[in-house]
């Protein structure tokens, strides 16, 4: 008799866990307590970013969940954009550590530099003015994540079997079996993969652990011209200070650093570094920043916003910049250096969490590595 599952969160961990189960020929359920979801998941860039782990295990972690997730959405018609990365240069600091980390990672990576004139072919909406070098990566993708992370559960259960009870919130977890309200479900195994919601099943492990809350805000821009593409992902100088990979240039992004909590100090408070990348629909999303702690404010900050906006006019030139939507996420994130927490509350339950923002990047490969120990 095939081995029962029940996976908590129908988020990327959540789908992700699922995946690597029903791929061992587990049979699994999937509860969440909403219609669909509605989290972190669905609340970022779309970006599937190998670009910012760091080499070795996480570096390695990313590009098989990116194999899975190309898997994924050719199987299940879901859009993808191998569109690649653009990182952005406009002064020697920022080029000494675009060239610095390029140096160390050209013989693993598939990355290239491009002189400026290169850059503006490469891409229409980068900002010409001042611009010395990119570094260019094939490698990333986009997915729209609202609408790839609703696809997934109809796929899943029509290839694998995998089960999805909606509007199912469940409250209490032991060996066996999870409930929810008065009615049991029974399962060999259980995974809870429900990000900050973890604290409500087991508070004392939540507590004993390094965890904290992350709040990023984000938007979408419009009157973008009609088949207008934005070509690569852009990051500016922001997101050099932001992604661990480029803690491989050293010295020099330890300058860059000091120099933005000089010449930037709301920008560092707040934890932005800005991205863009474009949907399915052409529409673009930029972001974002960061505030930690165990209870963050529901509204967004207006100076934060313009924070954002004003940094992304610094290395853009886009047909249009009228904020469409704005909103927030919530992650949970790790705060002793850990990259994610898979601890094991009861015999036969596993938590997977703390993946800090990266969970689009990271959750199918840390999920198959985490199912194939148990």
């Amino acid at each position: 008799m095939n081995q029962q599952a029940i996976v908590i969160g129908a988020g990327i961990v959540g789908l992700a866990t699922a995946t690597a189960l029903a791929r061992k020929g587990v049979s699994v359920t999937v509860m969440d307590r909403h219609a669909f979801a509605v989290g972190a998941s669905v609340r970022n860039f779309g970006m599937l970013w190998p670009i910012g782990q760091p080499s070795g295990q996480r570096y390695d972690r990313a590009t098989r969940s990116l194999s899975i997730w190309k898997e994924l959405c050719q199987s299940a018609g879901i859009w993808m954009d191998p569109a690649g990365s653009l990182h952005l240069a406009y002064d020697g600091l920022e080029q000494e550590v675009l060239e610095g980390f390029h140096d160390l990672v050209k013989t693993e990576r598939p990355y290239r530099m491009l002189t400026a004139e290169e850059v503006i072919h490469l891409s229409p909406a980068v900002r010409s003015k001042g611009l010395k070098v990119g570094l260019y990566s094939p490698q990333e993708c986009i997915v729209d994540s609202p609408l790839a992370i609703r696809a997934l559960p109809a796929y899943l259960s029509e290839a694998f079997g995998v089960k999805f009870l909606w509007e199912t919130p469940i409250h209490r977890v032991e060996t066996g079996a999870v409930w929810s309200g008065s009615q049991r479900y029974d399962a060999d195994l259980v995974f809870v993969c429900t990000g900050p919601d973890f604290e409500i099943l087991f508070p004392e492990e939540f507590a004993a652990r390094s965890v904290t809350r992350c709040k990023l805000q984000m938007m979408r821009l419009g009157d973008q011209p009609p088949g207008w593409r934005l070509g690569p992902s852009l990051c500016g100088g922001l997101s050099l200070t932001h992604y661990p990979s480029f803690g491989a240039a050293g010295d020099a992004l330890q300058r860059l650093r000091d120099r933005f909590a000089m010449e930037l100090p709301d920008h560092v408070r707040w934890g932005i570094h800005v991205m863009v990348s474009q949907h399915s629909d052409g529409g673009l999303i930029v972001g974002d920043s960061h505030e930690y702690g165990s209870t963050l404010e529901p509204f967004d900050r207006e100076e934060i916003n313009m924070a954002i906006l004003s940094y992304l006019k610094r290395f853009t030139d886009l047909p249009g910049y009228r904020v469409t939507r704005t909103w927030n996420g919530i992650y949970t994130k790790m705060t002793d250096g850990s990259t994610e927490l898979v601890c094991h509350p009861l015999p036969g339950v596993t938590v997977i969490n703390g993946l800090g923002g990266n969970g689009m990047t990271l959750s199918f490969g840390l999920a198959e590595e985490v199912i194939a120990v148990i």
